[in-house]
């Protein structure tokens, strides 16, 4: 029987999943990763560490299985930006992560015309290039290394596979190239106008490849045999194949550390008029709402409030009170993404009083959550001028039914959870089998999707929007 290995390296952990040829996951490993925040709105981890968690967790589940994968599959913390040496892969600065806000100031002097209209992005701190831009610029020689081909740039993909391949093989597929202000997205090239723009050397990039075909095989050193890797995608993108939304029109929501909604456009490269991205997907585009903290919130009521002792308790505190008692809680902790990219917004907590407990903040976070992703989905259905029928959700915190069945009520319509919501490992899988005829094709693959449990919409319309009415006013504070 054929096995596919998954590489899901997230921002709090890197896992390796291990599938069947029926899109089974067979097991899944995990270990978690650090974060620094060395000054306020500053995300950085370290990259030797993401490496190494990786490898850790793929060699533990090939033990424990005795399977011999077929391929190998990536999938990534996107953005995530990475600056090495090419003769000794000894990073040149940490790893400066996806939700840094560290380049803002920067952002605002960009050309925003110029950017969207070549990249699909707004110009934000969120995305890679301006990060490539402070570690050339803070690290002694960089600029003139990067210029010699002495020092490479990667997203977490390039970096792993960099790695795997010991130095062999240096590519990024064209979903994460997408996220990084410098490729063209009608084309999937490196645009030479940005990368002048932006004065990043084009000898430091990596070549940009498809996100379903073999790019070379690991060193036979890291997992016992050379394996092919197959299949690369960003986190986003390949959480939307593990959901088989192949087609126009299908769409899906990841709840995790952040939360993000894409749709997919099929061939058409889509042009938001309300403050969305276009995007590659792995096959064809997508357009994409990004929300910055989701996950994290629930996350930073356990570690820094102690307010929980596990993230699923929340579920339990949220249905112990019948509503928030009038609080909002706006999770604005390092700005705020899609739809109103303002990087100076900040988190708020409104409408409290003495009759305010534990209860109440928790469920006005889960809320938060669920508000957040109606922001998303409002614009897309302005963009795509039909109204939303079905949203497909995964993620950690899509096994909360407090929060998905609030969700079905925030959008008045249906939402569908999968069997195995491990979509983004299970997308990154599906890649690499279609690379390496696993599967003949995506209609295959779709046949492998199931519903778990469909959350229909409850509530009152007016009372619906008298609740989104509220949590806007407190955006609005923040």
């Amino acid at each position: 029987m054929p096995h596919i290995l998954a590489f899901d390296e997230g921002t709090t952990s890197a896992r390796t999943v291990l599938y069947d040829e029926t899109g089974q996951r067979l097991l899944m490993r995990s270990l978690p990763l650090t974060s620094v925040y060395p000054n306020p709105g500053w995300v950085e981890q370290d990259a030797d560490e993401i490496w190494n968690a990786q490898i850790r967790s793929a060699m533990t589940v090939l033990a424990e299985s005795g399977a011999a994968p077929m391929a190998i599959g990536i999938t990534n913390q996107r953005e995530t930006t990475v600056v090495w040496e090419r003769k000794t892969g000894r990073p040149l600065a940490p790893a400066i992560v996806w939700q840094c806000r560290r380049t803002s100031d920067a952002c605002r002097l960009l050309d925003g015309a110029r950017i969207t209209a070549k990249t699909g992005l707004v110009p934000d701190a969120y995305f890679s290039a301006t990060k490539i831009q402070w570690i050339l610029e803070h690290s002694p020689d960089a600029r003139a290394m990067a210029r010699d081909g002495e020092v490479l740039f990667g997203t977490v993909d390039s970096w792993l596979i960099w790695k795997l391949t010991n130095g062999a093989v240096h590519v990024t597929d064209r979903t994460n190239a997408s996220r990084t202000m410098l490729m063209d997205l009608a084309s999937s090239q490196w645009d030479e106008d940005l990368l002048g723009y932006f004065d990043i050397p084009r000898a430091m990039l990596p070549r940009i490849v498809g996100s379903s075909e073999v790019v070379g095989a690991t060193a036979a050193e890291h997992l016992g045999r050379e394996v092919p890797i197959a299949g690369i995608a960003g986190d986003q993108q390949a959480a939307l194949a593990g959901q088989a939304c192949f087609r126009p029109g299908l769409s899906k929501n990841t709840y995790g550390t952040g939360c993000f909604a894409l749709m997919h456009t099929g061939d058409t490269v889509p042009v938001s008029k309300n403050k969305l991205l276009a995007t590659a997907a792995a096959q064809g585009y997508a357009v994409e709402g990004s929300i910055f903290v989701a996950g994290a919130a629930v996350q930073w009521l356990r570690d820094k409030l102690g307010l929980l002792e596990s993230s699923a308790e929340s579920e339990v505190l949220a249905r112990s009170v019948p509503d928030t008692g009038g609080v909002y809680i706006v999770p604005a902790f390092v700005g705020l993404g899609a739809p109103h990219w303002n990087a100076d917004a900040r988190g708020l907590i409104t409408g409290l009083t003495l009759g305010s407990t534990r209860a109440h903040l928790v469920r006005a976070t889960l809320e938060a959550i669920a508000f957040q992703t109606r922001e998303l989905v409002d614009a897309m259905q302005a963009d795509s001028g039909a109204s939303l029928k079905e949203l497909r959700v995964d993620g950690g915190a899509a096994q909360n039914d407090f929060l998905m069945q609030f969700q079905a009520d925030m959008l008045g319509c249906r939402i569908v959870r999968p069997v195995d919501t491990e979509t983004t490992a299970l997308g990154a899988a599906y890649l690499a089998g279609l690379a390496t005829g696993v599967w003949k094709d995506t209609a295959e693959v779709e046949q492998f999707w199931r519903a778990d449990k469909v959350f229909e919409p409850e509530m009152d319309a007016t009372h619906r929007e008298e609740l989104y009415a509220g949590w806007k006013k407190a955006v609005a504070k923040a």
